[in-house]
């Protein structure tokens, strides 16, 4: 593979010989209104710390900014603000509705989009729109309010400020000459046709860890120059920078990050120079806030300019551990070219055999999983306690959220779902950023799977942390399938082996999270297992992470289903593992026959035990179990019921052969066990070049389920697979128990139900994680069918395709969500005629957290390029094995299971 910069980058960062990822866009979209920030008594995080509040008081666990960059550790920030001379504040920080404002929960109402990015972060860029009017803070509030869970979201574009093309675009750019030499590049351009005033202001700012623990020194920005072109900037871990600016801006100004108690609480702040000083002295000219010594904590650049149509202009600044480094020379500019044909070179190879739509969607999504990179500090102990220097928090949160996980120490840099409206780590989601990372920065996201596993994440008893909110929820166990998945992803792509050690590491860890999970969520020890809602969010007819009613006990097809695949993947890791240590080999026997008896729990049809299985719907349903022992099929066709496919391992011809004790016994249990093997895809069967399968489905049982799912009256939609079917669009499920209605009907787009905080958002909706695990189940199946297995494409169609062609299309329709089709329409921007015609909006590609089933149209979190990025892998696969939108049977199947 042919060099260039951005690789060796990478590689000396990995050495640790040069610190190119010290500096990065780890600066939060949103810090208020998290859990981390909310030290009250009810544990309301969107009450405690609004967002009127974070302009005015200091936050304790992290930082929040617009596109802004910070160092590993978050101690110095640098990110820039806006004012339009019509705001009521100046912006700071992405504005949206809190949990309890938004019709349809948390809600960010702004716009702007990651144009690109390289994992060193050696060249980053982004855009923020910015209207000429007024921020309509509280229309978009009061509208949302107003129409309720039943009515569409109302969003800014909605409200009319970026009518007649009435904004500024600001394009926000970042490019390291060295490590610690960082150029900043601020463009703003007038869209409209009037000429409209601007202030941009650069803003840096220490993240305030001297006011929660004393004798923490208080760290410095001050003027280095006569004519206040250069500034100083001192930290007592951080060491010593300098700021080099273009000297254009009108003034700086200086002040502290510390909280304004006067104006937040009614008090008197201890020194007039506070956190909100900047925004009154730009705002109103009160200079009380300013420091006239020229000093704080917390600076600020200010530009003004009155912009004229169609004109931009810039702001350079340039931030070095070296004082002699020269400020703004000639070679600023240059730069920023040069790292542009870097990245460009550095994704050359995976665009190769892209067409210019596909290579820009999957470029965009490498540009949001590395924007969406974030520092994330939250110490649960010092949390639950309270810090030295503060007031004691109230006695209940010593035994309320989190207070089961005093041993988590959370001070890293990690993959985020999304950088505003889920600024915290989820655990399951992370397992998912990992394979589109796998293609551009596998050290990365190798790491991100080990943190997870280690004694500071990882509770005692096994269990991983699942988010800030409830670190006690239970996640589906998909970090064992993303851990071999990126193992096998990097030994594609470096031409070689894979990270063993990596795998060995992992798998020592997951081992004890896998006896967590049989040991807490197999209630009744017949290997049927429950968990809460699995990361589904209520998908079901009633609240599964709260009581159940009457006192019942849920026996769950999507846990026993994850438990299925949790040891099918651990058993192929114990596999390659044995292939360099033979004592692996004893521990691959355990998951061989974990897994026949979770298989065999699932889909026994014996009378004194029967698994999930409904012959007459010839579908797999959770089944819920009365205290009087009435067990209950809950018949809610969802993607609930189709989980059990995922459950599948095809084993290479000769793969047994090089592990004698694991081939003896199988064939004894085989032999001597057949009550376990008869509901189980067959060991002794040869499939294609004679493979074996290890499945919980069957090829008869499969082709049944199949049919279901690629009906476009339930399940199969023309963005991709449906996770509740259509069929209940007009036969809602409804379940009376004890006197009590619980239903389920066919939402393609936002819930209406009020379950799980209002975010029962999968009752419809395409999501790209299982339609991406699906279309990876129907490959392996392929690869053991072979082309003689086809099924109807879609139900009723007449026509006849392999899984391998069927896994094709599900991909290319869930590509064709973001593709510019014939009629210009990409399909994630809606009806708005204005962002999908407009040419400033319509290529501007945003990665949303799933996708309304009839139309394609993106909904909840907006800049969820986490798992959503996933799409970079399809398209990928799209190119090298298809043609991006050809159909095509790849002829090296060994290639396709292998990776």
């Amino acid at each position: 593979m042919e060099r260039n910069p951005e690789r060796d980058r990478i590689e000396v960062a990995i050495r640790k010989d040069q610190r190119w990822i010290r500096w990065g866009p780890y600066l939060s979209d949103r810090q208020w209104g998290t859990v981390r920030e909310d030290y009250s008594a009810d544990g309301d995080a969107w009450s405690y710390f609004p967002f009127e509040m974070a302009r005015l008081r200091a936050y304790r666990w992290g930082e929040d900014g617009i596109l802004g960059i910070c160092d590993n550790h978050q101690r110095l920030c640098i990110a820039p603000a806006f004012w339009n001379e019509r705001d009521e504040i100046i912006k700071e920080r992405l504005y949206g509705l809190g949990g309890h404002e938004g019709n349809h929960a948390e809600d960010v109402k702004e716009y702007w989009w990651h144009l690109d990015a390289v994992p060193s972060h050696a060249y980053l860029k982004a855009l923020y729109r910015y209207p000429h009017a007024a921020f309509p803070y509280a229309q978009l509030r009061e509208e949302n309010a107003r129409r309720g869970r039943a009515g569409r979201e109302f969003e800014l574009i909605d409200t009319g400020v970026f009518n007649g093309d009435a904004y500024f675009d600001i394009t926000v750019e970042y490019a390291k000459r060295a490590p610690d030499d960082i150029l900043v590049r601020y463009t703003a351009t007038n869209r409209g046709a009037v000429a409209a005033p601007l202030q941009l202001i650069p803003q840096l700012w220490f993240r305030n860890e001297w006011s929660w623990r004393a004798g923490t020194p208080r760290p410095s920005v001050r003027d280095a120059s006569p004519d206040a072109s250069v500034l100083a900037v001192e930290h007592a871990t951080l060491g010593k920078r300098w700021i080099f600016t273009d000297g254009g801006a009108a003034e700086i100004l200086f002040t502290e990050n510390d909280t304004d108690f006067e104006r937040a609480f009614g008090v008197a702040s201890p020194s007039p120079f506070v956190k909100s000083g900047i925004d009154r002295a730009v705002r109103t000219n009160d200079r009380t806030g300013i420091n006239p010594a020229r000093t704080g904590s917390k600076a600020a650049l200010v530009y003004r300019w009155t912009i004229e149509p169609g004109a931009t202009h810039t702001v350079r600044l340039r931030m070095s551990d070296d004082p002699r480094a020269g400020g703004i020379d000639g070679r600023f500019d240059a730069t920023f070219d040069e790292r542009e044909r870097e990245a460009d070179a550095f994704y050359a190879d995976l665009a190769a055999k892209l067409d210019p739509e596909a290579a820009l969607i999957q470029r965009r999504a490498f540009a949001g999983l590395i924007w969406t990179k974030q520092f994330y500090n939250y110490v649960v102990r010092d949390w639950l306690d309270g810090d030295p220097s503060t007031p004691t928090p109230p006695a209940q949160r010593k035994h309320g959220r989190n207070a089961n996980w005093r041993h988590l120490y959370n001070d890293d840099v990690l993959s985020m779902p999304d950088g505003w409206e889920y600024p915290w780590y989820a655990s399951w989601d992370l397992a998912f950023h990992v394979i589109p990372f796998g293609l551009i920065d596998p050290k990365f996201a190798k790491d991100q799977l080990v943190r997870l596993t280690r004694e500071w994440y990882m509770h005692p008893n096994g269990q991983l942390p699942a988010y800030e909110w409830a670190f006690d929820d239970v996640n589906p166990p998909v970090h064992a399938w993303a851990a071999l998945r990126l193992y096998k992803i990097e030994a594609k792509r470096s031409g070689g082996a894979g990270d063993y050690r990596f795998l060995e590491r992992v798998f020592q860890k997951l081992l004890m999270n896998f006896t967590w999970w049989v040991n807490r969520k197999d209630v009744a020890g017949k290997n049927v297992f429950q968990g809460g809602f699995l990361g589904l969010d209520n998908i079901g007819a009633f609240d599964r992470s709260a009581r159940l009613p009457e006192g019942a006990t849920l026996a769950q097809s999507d846990g026993t289903s994850w438990m299925g695949v949790y040891a099918l993947n651990m058993l192929a890791i114990a596999v390659e593992l044995a292939k360099t240590e033979e004592i692996y080999e004893d521990v691959a026997e355990k998951f061989f026959e974990h897994f026949l008896i979770i298989a065999d729990a699932m889909n026994s049809q014996r009378d004194d035990d029967r698994g999930l299985w409904d012959p007459e719907d010839e579908f797999y349903y959770d089944q819920l179990f009365l205290p009087d022992g009435e067990r209950i099929a809950v018949q809610v066709r969802s993607i609930v019921g189709i989980l059990p496919i995922f459950a599948v391992e095809p084993i290479p011809a000769g793969a047994l052969e090089q592990l004698p004790r694991l081939k003896a016994r199988v064939e004894w249990v085989l032999s001597n066990r057949p009550e376990l093997a008869e509901n189980v895809a067959r060991m002794d069967i040869g499939g294609m070049r004679e493979r074996r399968l290890m499945a919980i489905v069957n090829p008869d049982r499969l082709r049944r389920i199949l049919r279901r799912v690629f009906d476009e009256n339930e399940f199969l939609s023309p963005h991709g697979i449906r996770m509740l079917s259509r069929y209940h669009r007009d036969h809602p499920y409804v379940l009376r128990v004890g006197g009590t209605e619980f239903r389920c009907d066919y939402e393609p787009a936002e819930s209406t139900s009020g379950l799980f905080g209002g975010n029962s958002n999968w009752r419809g909706p395409v999501w790209m994680p299982l339609n991406y695990l699906l279309i990876e189940a129907l490959q392996k199946f392929h690869y053991y069918l072979g082309d003689a297995y086809t099924v109807e494409f879609p139900t009723g169609s007449g026509v006849m395709m392999t899984l391998w062609e069927i896994s094709l299309e599900l991909q290319r329709r869930l590509v064709a969500i973001f593709r510019r089709g014939a009629d210009g329409r990409r399909p994630f921007n809606g009806d708005n005629a204005t962002l999908q015609s407009d040419p400033h909006w319509r290529d501007q590609i945003s990665f949303h957290e799933y996708f309304h089933a009839e139309t394609g149209e993106g909904l909840g979190a907006s800049h969820q390029t986490g798992w959503t990025a996933l799409v970079a892998k399809m398209i990928q696969q799209l190119g090298d094995y298809g043609g991006p939108f050809h159909p095509q049977v790849a002829a090296d199947f060994e290639v396709l299971a292998e990776t």
